[in-house]
C-alpha cells in the first residue's frame, strides 16, 4: 500500500488550499521516513497480526480518524483550527529516525526536536494561523508522546489538564494507532478484496502435453 500517496489525498482533501500548499512545501524539507517502522526494533506497535505498521500507516490512521471526528468537536474541516491539528499529526513523528533521517533506532526525543523545529519556523506558520492555533499545534507536537514527552516537566505529576484538548486528541489517536484500534478505509479496501479472491470460481489447470514435457512443468513450477 501507498501510504504516502493515500496521506496526500486525504490531505489534499481535507486541508485548505493555503494549508495544503504549506505541507507540500514542508514535506520536501522533511525525512522521507514513511516507509521506516515504527518500531525499529520490531518490539513494539504491533498489530494484531504480529506485524510492524510503517510510520505512512501510522500517519494515516491518526489523519483518517481525526477527519472523521473533528466535526464531533465543533471543528470544521478546511479551518484554520482542522489545519493546524492535521498537520501536527502529520508531522508529529517526521524527525523520529533523526533530523536527517539516517538513524539507525528511533529517536526519543522526536517530540521535542519536531517542536522546536515548528517553533524555529513560527513566522511562516503565522501565515496561516493565528497565534493561539499556532501555539495549540507546536504543543500538540511537542507532547504528543503524553507524560513519556521530553518536555514534560519532572518536578510534578504529569496531567493533561495542564495541556490543550488538542494535545490529549493527538496523543489518544497516536495511542489508539500503535495499538491497532483504528479501522480505516485500507482495511476495508483489504477485506473486500480477500472476500472476493476466497469466492472466486477456481481455474482449471490444462492438462500437460506430451510435447512440453518437463520444460512445461518446471516452467510453471517457476512462475
Amino acid at each position: 500500500m501507498n501510504y504516502i500517496l493515500k496521506i496526500t489525498e486525504l490531505l489534499e482533501k481535507n486541508l485548505s488550499e493555503r494549508a495544503f500548499k504549506l505541507w507540500n512545501g514542508i514535506q520536501g524539507r522533511l525525512p522521507n521516513i514513511f516507509e521506516q517502522p515504527t518500531s525499529s526494533t520490531g518490539k513494539y506497535h504491533k498489530k494484531l497480526n504480529g506485524e510492524v505498521p510503517t510510520q505512512g500507516e501510522h500517519v494515516y490512521h491518526m489523519l483518517y480518524s481525526a477527519s472523521k471526528v473533528m466535526s464531533m468537536f465543533g471543528v470544521n474541516l478546511k479551518s484554520t483550527r482542522s489545519d493546524s491539528m492535521l498537520l501536527a499529526i502529520a508531522l508529529h513523528d517526521s524527525v523520529k529516525y533523526g533530523l536527517n533521517g539516517f538513524r539507525k533506532f528511533t529517536d526519543n526525543t522526536h517530540d521535542k526536536n519536531m517542536g522546536d523545529i515548528i517553533q524555529q519556523n513560527k513566522e511562516t506558520f503565522l501565515k496561516l494561523f493565528s497565534e493561539e492555533e499556532f501555539n495549540v499545534m507546536e504543543e500538540a507536537v511537542r507532547f504528543h508522546s503524553g507524560r513519556w514527552s521530553t518536555d514534560v516537566p519532572k518536578n510534578k505529576p504529569f496531567t493533561f489538564k495542564d495541556y490543550n484538548p488538542e494535545t490529549m486528541f493527538v496523543h489518544m489517536l497516536d495511542m489508539f494507532s500503535t495499538h491497532d484500534l483504528i479501522q480505516t478505509d485500507v482495511r476495508e479496501d483489504d477485506s473486500r478484496n480477500k472476500q472476493n479472491s476466497n469466492t472466486r470460481t477456481p481455474t482449471l489447470v490444462p492438462p500437460l502435453c506430451n510435447e512440453c514435457g518437463d520444460k512445461q512443468v518446471s516452467s510453471s513450477a517457476s512462475n
